[in-house]
């Protein structure tokens, strides 16, 4: 198995770093992340512009055809920057579910336009009352006609208060625990019945929560078979945390970074305190913790291919269970390395902690993960 990466995606990974270092600096994001969008839409269009959007998808859908590896890279930029616009849930979440269940028509009409900057997607699955189990759905579409009629409650739809459609999880017949029967429909942003509740999480990203009361779609928005959409949002989930192991990466890379760097200029007693060997060993083992992290992200994406879908989620859940074990100890060693001014909002190792919380319980946390693991 050859893990280098290629020239093309070599190059990939150095225009992705190159415009975080000169578009996207802290001060920028800070600003983002205090404004009422809470993004920028002249990044997002640059991001269509540079083939971001584009790579998941192939060249019959009119992307790039690139792999999970290729996500990862850009997902990588993005845990460097912290970049707030909604990459993992347009392009990941949304533009997954519609790639695996949509017709040419359908991914003509909403995945082309994403691709292209023109419109955001969002995946509306996770329910109150789910927890972590992403086929848990008590949301009902019924068949009325020539549509379906929808009624439930999602809720930490990422990306959500600027999505322009959202994929809805609905179940189409069967008991809310059950892992099969689901359908996925694409719902208008707008559209009469759904109540959206935006808000900022902790680390500055945007969410929202839906309130579907008598939705009416069309049936010709329903992506897939009727009751067939389970498999597709549970390998779409897996993919979600794929590419969030990669942001996690790019996190953990700029706090490594900035902790050896102050280490280096922060003086006490007259000498850098980087000379005390203790703080020395903390650092390695935060290298160490980096280079794990960087291995089991690439060893996700790669899994991805797996076609049993039992050994894919115990690959993806042990990614996760490793990737939370090391943001945490990176996180948590920048933050006290720093002193006090590590958990200051002026201080973007702050920042960059909070993200790398955050990540933690996104998919499932390890406690979860870990009982998915043994059980697979």
């Amino acid at each position: 198995m050859d893990l280098q990466y290629t020239p093309e995606q070599t190059q990939l990974r150095e225009s992705v770093e190159r415009f975080v270092r000169e578009a996207y600096d802290f001060a920028h994001r800070r600003r983002l992340a205090a404004s009422e969008l809470g993004h920028d839409e002249g990044c997002w269009r640059q991001y269509a512009d540079f083939g971001w959007l584009a790579i998941p998808f192939s060249e019959e859908e009119g992307g790039i055809g690139g792999d999970a590896t290729d996500t990862g890279i850009v997902m990588e930029g993005v845990g460097r920057g912290l970049l707030l616009e909604p990459y993992l849930a347009s392009v990941v979440l949304g533009g997954g579910m519609l790639s695996a269940l949509g017709s040419a028509a359908q991914k003509a009409e909403w995945l082309q336009p994403m691709m292209g900057g023109e419109r955001k997607l969002a995946l509306a699955y996770a329910e109150p009352g789910s927890r972590y189990e992403a086929t848990h759905c008590e949301s009902t579409a019924r068949r009325d006609g020539n549509a379906y009629v929808i009624d439930g409650t999602k809720t930490l739809v990422y990306g959500g208060p600027t999505a322009d459609q959202f994929i809805v999880v609905a179940r189409t017949a069967g008991a809310a625990g059950d892992r099969d029967r689901l359908s996925a429909f694409v719902v208008d942003a707008g559209t009469a019945g759904v109540a959206l509740t935006p808000y900022a999480t902790h680390d500055g990203q945007r969410a929202a929560d839906l309130a579907l009361d008598g939705v009416r779609v069309d049936a010709a928005r329903r992506l897939g078979e009727e009751g067939a959409a389970g498999e597709a949002l549970e390998r779409v989930i897996d993919q979600g945390i794929a590419a969030l192991a990669a942001e996690a990466v790019g996190a953990m890379a700029v706090l490594v970074d900035s902790t050896l760097e102050y280490l280096k200029t922060r003086q006490q007693f007259g000498r850098p305190i980087g000379t005390n060997q203790a703080l020395q060993h903390r650092m390695v083992d935060m290298y160490i913790a980096l280079d794990e992290a960087r291995s089991m992200a690439l060893y996700g994406a790669l899994m991805l291919r797996e076609g049993d879908a039992a050994a894919r989620r115990k690959a993806l859940s042990a990614t996760k269970i490793e990737i939370d074990r090391t943001a945490k100890r990176v996180g948590q060693e920048a933050v006290q390395m720093h002193g006090a001014m590590g958990v200051t909002e002026e201080l973007a190792v702050g920042h960059y902690f909070k993200r790398l919380s955050m990540i933690a319980t996104t998919f499932g946390d390890s406690d979860w993960h870990v009982e998915r693991y043994m059980s697979a």
